[in-house]
């Protein structure tokens, strides 16, 4: 059931589909058993952490692979990637989308390079999502400015691009770990009713859960989520290691921390649904 974004935003429109950031089988397994327990669609996605840890190459035909075995739809998709070597040898490897994030970038120059992506994307029926403004990171190891999106540039760069969805800045921060984002909901109506085109929000493990929902309401297509299933399997391995002090077979240490995984998965997919 590998299926690109496009598939997936024109099937399944009656509110956001959830797209996860995984590292590697462990937590992308337990991705697609969350989704099929709820019977949705899903979306597998390679940060440019996982990329730097597990060449696209080898990870991108193991989440085929499952997403193909899988019952329900699933995308495979590159996230936030910055370079067209990388870009260029997803859609070799068969992602079914990418993700070119032009978000620091000029304008100008974001809408330059989203367009040679679409150039390279599209004739292989790879769909391709781009982000204005920026999201920005609560690491401040990470050197991105954060910048809300104005409803009249989001505009702009979609008819100049005409990308197949696009990621805006409306308050929510990557890797934030409670809570906390404040989104601005009338700033998201204003994108919504100017743009026809999917939209996508990153770093939505901040948003409480009722905002889950009024996003899902709101015109989002996609909500994109990893700090949360990170920390599902970090917080219960460092238990599982602590409550187990003689086990050193992975396998075995891992099981918990799976588990936790399809678990939180299973809460967000269910917490964006109105």
């Amino acid at each position: 059931m590998l299926v690109n974004l496009n598939h997936l935003f024109k099937q399944h429109n009656n509110y956001a589909i959830a797209g996860f950031n995984v590292y590697g089988y462990e937590d992308a397994v337990s991705v697609i058993k969350a989704a099929e327990n709820l019977k949705e669609p899903v979306i597998l996605m390679v940060n440019r952490d996982a990329e730097n840890h597990i060449p696209l190459d080898i990870i991108g035909p193991m989440l085929i692979s499952l997403a193909k075995k899988a019952s329900v739809a699933v995308s495979v998709h590159l996230d936030h990637s910055i370079c067209m070597k990388s870009i260029e040898l997803a859609i070799q490897v068969g992602f079914s989308s990418v993700m070119f994030d032009g978000s620091q970038l000029s304008k100008e120059e974001n809408i330059d390079l989203t367009r040679k992506v679409i150039a390279l994307a599209h004739p292989h029926g790879v769909s391709v999502e781009a982000e204005i403004g920026s999201v920005g990171y609560s690491d401040p190891a990470v050197a991105a400015k954060r910048i809300y999106t104005e409803p009249e540039e989001a505009l702009e760069f979609y008819q100049a691009t005409g990308v197949d969805c696009l990621a805006v800045a409306v308050g929510t921060v990557h890797r934030m770990t409670a809570q906390t984002a404040n989104i601005q909901f009338d700033r998201l109506k204003q994108i919504h009713e100017m743009v026809k085109v999917p939209l996508v929000i990153h770093g939505s493990t901040g948003v409480p859960d009722e905002d889950l929902k009024r996003l899902s309401a709101s015109g989002v297509s996609k909500i994109n989520i990893g700090t949360s299933l990170r920390m599902a399997f970090g917080k219960t391995l460092r238990q599982v290691m602590k409550d187990q002090p003689d086990e050193f077979d992975r396998i075995k240490l891992f099981q918990l921390p799976m588990q936790e995984v399809q678990r939180a998965a299973e809460q967000k997919m269910q917490a964006i649904r109105p």
